[in-house]
């Protein structure tokens, strides 16, 4: 083949830099996270997207072990772009990989927590920034146990409709348990933790403050920003986003879909103005591309993390200005 080719192919494999976009065209071509190279090498790399396709814990639909392909494919259409709404392009600055998978045996649940926990902690041994793509929701607390041995009790902002404060004995495998679990074992400070869009109702809040749906009218975007920055203050923080926080008319692709939650553009404006938190790691989960209509829910899940990243790129220029996205 002639190497005079009209524009670069398969960065994901053949790129030469773990920095900047790669321009292919958004139809084609291998797919990852945003074109980053696939790498299990961690040195010199200062953020892995790692995808965690575990969906066995769900109460309702099953289908977000096939969130992080959803999310991967969605993003190639961002790919080369200066992002919204940051006016820049994040990956010229940050150097980032798609670390591919994390790795189980889907027949042994109940193994699942502690290869997610385990393989979570190696990563984060090399003082890489580590943003998740799920699975359902279950798979944060064995993020959470990794980020908290690395950082001590976190702060948790938590985008969801749920609470996941449902009462258990401490070993299930269950996504309506794992903010309760998380609280109980002192993995996270419910003093200075916060929910955002909650529209059910679970027997206790554990402490957290809570924003519920109906409030996000009067509050209005600012005045979360502003409920969320006092509540979690300048320790480290952990961002977990279930994409069900976002109305179904947003995001129709999750198992357990509720009426009544944040627009996209609320959400990702409520995200992208949490700039002065010190977020150690994060994650998007319950895209379920199997109930999806035109990719809407993976094209959010993909906006979700490009947020958050835009967030560590800012902060690594050291930009830390405002703009017109928030006033």
């Amino acid at each position: 083949m002639s190497a005079d080719l009209p524009r670069p192919t398969d960065n994901a494999f053949l790129g030469k830099s773990l920095k900047g976009g790669s321009h292919e065209s958004t139809y084609a071509g291998a797919l990852s996270f945003m074109r980053r190279r696939y790498s299990r090498d961690l040195d010199g790399v200062d953020l892995a997207v790692w995808g965690i396709p575990f969906d066995a814990s769900v109460s309702n639909r099953p289908g977000a072990r096939f969130g992080p392909q959803g999310v991967r494919r969605a993003s190639a259409i961002f790919d080369g772009d200066p992002q919204y709404p940051f006016h820049m392009d994040p990956f010229e600055d940050l150097a980032c990989v798609d670390y591919g998978d994390c790795v189980f045996d889907y027949g042994r649940n109940a193994d699942v927590p502690g290869h997610i926990e385990a393989q979570a902690a190696e990563i984060l041994a090399t003082d890489t920034h580590l943003f998740s793509i799920g699975g359902d929701h279950f798979v944060t607390y064995p993020l959470l146990q990794a980020h908290a041995a690395k950082h001590g009790p976190l702060a948790l902002v938590q985008f969801d409709a749920h609470q996941d404060t449902w009462p258990d004995e401490g070993d299930r495998i269950d996504h309506g348990t794992f903010t309760g679990r998380a609280v109980r074992e002192g993995l996270i400070d419910p003093k200075k933790s916060i929910q955002i869009g909650i529209r059910t109702h679970a027997p206790e809040t554990c402490g957290l403050d809570i924003i519920f749906g109906y409030e996000l009218e009067d509050l209005g975007v600012s005045g979360v920003i502003d409920l969320v920055k006092r509540r979690v203050g300048s320790g480290p923080a952990y961002m977990t986003f279930d994409i069900d926080c976002l109305d179904p008319a947003f995001a129709p692709g999750t198992g357990t879909p509720v009426s009544g939650g944040l627009t996209s553009r609320e959400a990702l404006s409520i995200l992208r103005g949490l700039r002065e938190i010190d977020f150690v790691g994060g994650d998007v989960v319950e895209v379920a591309p199997a109930y999806d209509h035109a990719d809407i829910t993976s094209i959010a899940g993909a906006s979700v993390a490009l947020t958050y990243i835009g967030l560590l790129a800012e902060k690594r220029k050291g930009a830390g200005k405002q703009d017109r996205s928030i006033r």
